[in-house]
């Protein structure tokens, strides 16, 4: 989730190992904006389709349940993708202030708009349980934090996975410097041995705590921090000139047969279906970390078929609304359940959904052209002094202007 560096052309090829501060920004990838909406698509599809319960979800949808409930790994490509943008456009020697006022100004506008509307909505209309701590909490963004909110996930409920996002992007200035220290391959070797730390202690926690704490710890920004930081290396991989002949149908492939797999696991995998809930995570993490740098490999490869359907016009529209689209979009599921109860299954619930979607998607696309994008564009307009450091305001200016991205990191 995180604003793709504009620029002309890709960094030139570089050494491997070489310290990437030498090399400029990566280059736009609008692929990546396109994709970022399809990952807040299946997000939502596995919201209205629930766990297939008859409190669960707005209605179940026989012709793509049980394989939505997949969609809630998306966040996980949201975690990857973050790391990666946020690396992929890094300007060495950004000052940390300028940085956490950017990220501000990039993602509490359109989240205090999205939490008042689900404040009032769900909880005031609706007659939903919580308290004023969980309210500061969900409002602050460090719901995730600590355990002891009401509900689980306060206020706007997807906004938890902002709440995780705020620790990365309060790590990501030492990070990146560590980082820029340390050769490729080293970086790679902590990859792997995070995402299987990772997996081993999501595994014990499945089998030694109950549900909900267990889902608690694994929802810690501190147990998601492997995503974040495999997109982070990746992108200073492909700044070094890293460069792998990867494409991207091989992943979206694999995607698939592991999405039948795990949705499965109860009745393919019997007791070991444990193994597969705990690794899940470090599997999508290198699922999309495998579509992301596929796109960037096709789009700084001058293939004469250019980046493909995903950058499309249509496509980077709806990944410009994507973050708008899924801070809506539980929201509006809630009040169709309030409203009008749980759906029944069948073909009138695909239609349902489809509904819904397009709903959500027009109000998204309202938020980011009439506050998001606008609250964005002034507050980088007006940093103050402190923020600055008494540089040149027309230079800082610049570096937040031009924007191109989905989400909000």
């Amino acid at each position: 989730m995180s604003a793709l560096a504009p620029a002309s052309a890709s960094p030139a090829p570089a050494p491997p190992g070489s310290p990437p501060d030498t090399l400029a920004p990566g280059g736009r990838v609008d692929a990546l904006t396109g994709l970022r909406f399809l990952a807040a698509l299946a997000v939502f599809a596995h919201h209205f389709t629930g766990l297939g319960g008859p409190e669960s979800g707005v209605a179940r949808v026989p012709a793509f349940f049980p394989y939505t409930t997949m969609g809630v790994h998306g966040v996980g490509f949201f975690f990857v993708l973050s790391g990666f943008l946020l690396a992929w456009g890094y300007r060495p020697g950004t000052s940390a202030r300028l940085f956490y006022w950017r990220r501000a100004g990039r993602i509490w506008p359109a989240h205090l708009a999205a939490s008042l509307l689900a404040l009032v909505l769900l909880f005031w209309w609706g007659g939903r349980a919580t308290d004023v701590f969980s309210v500061l909490a969900s409002v602050l963004l460090v719901q995730t934090w600590f355990p002891g909110v009401t509900p689980t996930l306060p206020g706007n409920s997807v906004a938890w996975t902002l709440s995780v996002e705020l620790f990365f992007y309060a790590l990501f200035p030492l990070l990146v410097r560590a980082a820029l220290a340390l050769r490729t391959r080293t970086l790679l070797s902590v990859c792997a041995g995070s995402l299987a730390v990772m997996a081993a202690v999501n595994l014990w926690l499945l089998t030694h705590l109950s549900g909900g704490a267990a889902e608690w710890v694994m929802r810690h920004p501190l147990a998601r921090l492997p995503e974040f930081g495999l997109g982070l290396v990746a992108a200073l991989a492909l700044r070094r000139g890293l460069r792998p002949a990867l494409r991207a149908w091989p992943v979206v492939v694999a995607l698939a047969a592991y999405t039948v797999a795990y949705t499965r696991r109860a009745e393919w995998a019997g007791e070991w279906a444990v193994v597969l809930e705990a690794t899940v995570r470090p599997v999508v993490a290198v699922l999309a970390v495998g579509l992301v740098v596929a796109c960037v490999v096709r789009a700084t490869g001058g293939s004469a078929r250019g980046e493909g359907w995903l950058a499309s016009p249509v496509m980077v529209r709806l990944g410009l609304w994507s973050y708008a689209f899924y801070l809506l979009h539980q929201t509006i599921n809630y009040a169709i359940t309030d409203r009008w109860g749980h759906q029944s299954a069948g073909g009138v619930a695909f239609f349902t959904m489809i509904g819904t979607a397009v709903v959500a998607t027009a109000l998204a696309g309202a938020l980011y052209h009439g506050l998001e994008e606008p609250a964005r564009r002034w507050w980088a307009a007006c940093p103050p002094r402190w923020v600055t450091g008494g540089g040149d305001p027309r230079r800082i200016r610049a570096l937040f202007l031009p924007h191109r991205s989905g989400g909000p990191s």
